[in-house]
């Protein structure tokens, strides 16, 4: 569990920006949140691609509905046809890409259960193995699911836009350079990446 008040001491030595923020936004509130169940999220991750979060929210609540106690579980999806799928309004390569997650899940290859005791790039990796899940969804997954402190979004539109604002940029930074400013942030970069969104609200 990270210890919020020993990062943000750390921020705001590092870096006299961000303290700035740090101190008008107050205790972070970067935590594990969304669904307990990781496959869970992951489908829900899918469906909110593309999509405003009322849509979303819509569809996956149609999606639950086709399960059990509205639970999402690999088997499941295996047992349903595309067109239940479909129907609930998930477009044909959502459906490919949820597919895609539950074959993953039951053959081992994404191991959702023992995601935490693997290193942040191993879960990376195994993520990205699986259609529609990608670098961004999985830095998303490890900051609020697993609750890793060291997570850096860097092509998260948001996130560039809050820096550009923050630190007076000229210009939006490129992710690259986003990277690069985050090496000042490490080993809190899940923490300041928090503050900088907390900054645009």
């Amino acid at each position: 569990m990270t210890d919020y008040k020993l990062a943000r001491r750390h921020l705001m030595r590092a870096d006299p920006k961000l303290g700035v923020i740090i101190k008008k936004v107050g205790p972070c509130q970067l935590h594990i949140a969304g669904p307990r169940d990781p496959f869970e999220t992951l489908t829900r991750s899918i469906a909110s691609q593309q999509l405003s979060t009322k849509a979303a929210d819509t569809i996956f609540g149609r999606f639950c509905g086709l399960f059990p106690n509205a639970k999402p579980v690999p088997h499941g999806v295996m047992t349903l046809t595309d067109d239940q799928i479909r129907a609930t309004g998930f477009s044909r390569p959502k459906v490919g890409y949820i597919r895609d997650l539950a074959a993953h899940v039951l053959d081992g290859r994404l191991d959702l259960k023992g995601l935490r005791k693997h290193s942040d790039e191993e879960v990376m990796r195994q993520l990205v193995a699986v259609k529609g899940i990608g670098r961004w969804t999985a830095e998303i997954f490890l900051m609020f699911r697993l609750g890793r402190p060291d997570i850096l979004p860097a092509d998260d539109l948001g996130l560039m836009n809050a820096t550009h604002r923050a630190y007076g940029l000229r210009k939006r930074p490129t992710p690259e350079q986003l990277r690069r400013l985050g090496e000042t942030w490490r080993p809190y970069r899940s923490v300041a990446a928090w503050y900088l969104w907390a900054s645009l609200e």
